[in-house]
């Protein structure tokens, strides 16, 4: 919810949804489906559907290296399910991962972010330790997947790969790989198997609408025991559907009085329990179009939260806020770039109640003395 990607991402969002007007889908296989037709070789390029074969729930089997690039042959083996949702009618969406074995139980999630702009996916993955791995970043070509990174391995720089290959309308394969010699060699550390479950089949199931079972509706969950407060339910209140006023001050840090409001709904679901959980908003006003999604993580050693949020046009995580709450209102903080200038900015929620909230955003040029709201949102539950 950050404004320096807002701000770039007003003005080039608009052009950007009048270009896929009327767009449709390729399919799995990266040809049209029958009856389709592409006008411009511009969309026979656009890859903003080739996740679209992963949508619904799979079983899940599990191929662990213990200890990668050691020389080491141990691997662990896990069984669990994988569920993953649309956002932005396939522009983005998020997988969840829980699974078991020998060695323990394990969940991650993955939020998967299209560029329109360079044609890649941004690959966002966390552990349930709250823990955002740098993205892998990449795309699809004839049917397979390929994302790079470079991360840092027992202190050691490396390159990592990670593989989407084998896929079918029921069945797909992904493998990680690491390098240690600038990507000449390359030792896989991690494979998973995907069946789709039967009765899951042709349905796309989207994150947007909540059930029933965890809407919340503002009920905060009973906290563990302890003498410090365990945040992890912190943000139960804001789980559900949400009538969602928007007023964005222009040109901030610049003494303007010019706002412009938008209009729209938000939604915001559940992951883990309630130690994560993702939030969509769609607001439109006179300026233009926002379409933005954040994905919220608890860290249970710190006992903090990370805010990431990105726009549907760059299909990237800003950097993220980082705080907590006390006495019923929260509080996120980050150093960024703001016009060439390093500035504090500032995330907080109040006012909170079952039926409603609010939202505001900050930033201060003078190392937090002052702070100048330019970023309001105020919530009324829809459902």
């Amino acid at each position: 919810m950050k404004r320096p990607i807002i701000v770039a991402f007003l003005s080039l969002t608009i052009a950007g949804n009048a270009s896929t007007q009327g767009e449709k889908a390729a399919s799995p296989a990266g040809k049209a489906a029958e009856g389709e037709t592409f006008g411009t070789f511009t969309q026979q390029l656009d890859g903003q559907h080739d996740f679209d074969f992963e949508i619904g729930t799979w079983k899940t089997h599990l191929w662990r290296l213990i200890d990668p690039l050691t020389g080491s042959t141990k691997w662990v083996e896990y069984e669990g399910t994988s569920i993953v949702r649309q956002i932005w009618n396939g522009r983005a969406n998020l997988l969840e991962l829980v699974a078991d074995g020998p060695a323990g139980h394990f969940e991650g999630l993955d939020l998967r972010l299209y560029n329109r702009q360079s044609r890649q996916w941004n690959l966002n993955f966390a552990s349930s330790s709250g823990t955002l791995s740098p993205p892998t970043i990449g795309e699809f070509k004839n049917g397979r997947g390929e994302f790079f990174s470079q991360e840092t391995l027992n202190g050691r720089a490396i390159f990592v790969r990670f593989v989407i290959l084998d896929i079918t309308p029921n069945s797909c394969r992904f493998e990680q790989a690491f390098s240690d010699d600038g990507g000449k060699s390359w030792e896989v550390n991690w494979i998973a198997i995907d069946t789709r479950v039967k009765d899951e089949a042709g349905k796309a199931p989207s994150v947007g609408v909540p059930s029933g079972a965890d809407s919340g509706h503002g009920k905060a969950k009973t906290q563990t025991s302890g003498t410090e407060h365990d945040g992890r339910h912190d943000f139960d209140f804001n789980i559900g559907t949400w009538k969602t006023h928007v007023s964005r001050l222009l040109d901030p840090l610049t003494e303007s009085s010019a706002w412009v409001e938008y209009e729209g709904t938000s939604v915001v679901r559940n992951v883990w329990n309630g130690h994560a959980s993702l939030f969509e908003l769609d607001v439109d006003g006179a300026v233009g179009h926002i379409e933005g999604v954040g994905l919220r993580l608890y860290n249970s050693k710190s006992r903090q939260w990370t805010l990431n949020w990105a726009n549907s046009h760059d299909g990237a995580l800003t950097q993220p806020m980082v705080g907590g709450f006390k006495n019923r209102r929260g509080e996120f903080f980050d150093q960024e770039s703001f016009n060439r200038r390093t500035i504090f900015a500032r995330n907080s929620f109040s006012d909170i109640t079952p039926g409603s909230s609010r939202f505001e955003q900050a930033f201060s040029n003078d190392g937090g003395k002052t702070w100048e709201t330019n970023w309001v949102m105020t919530f009324t539950r829809a459902k």
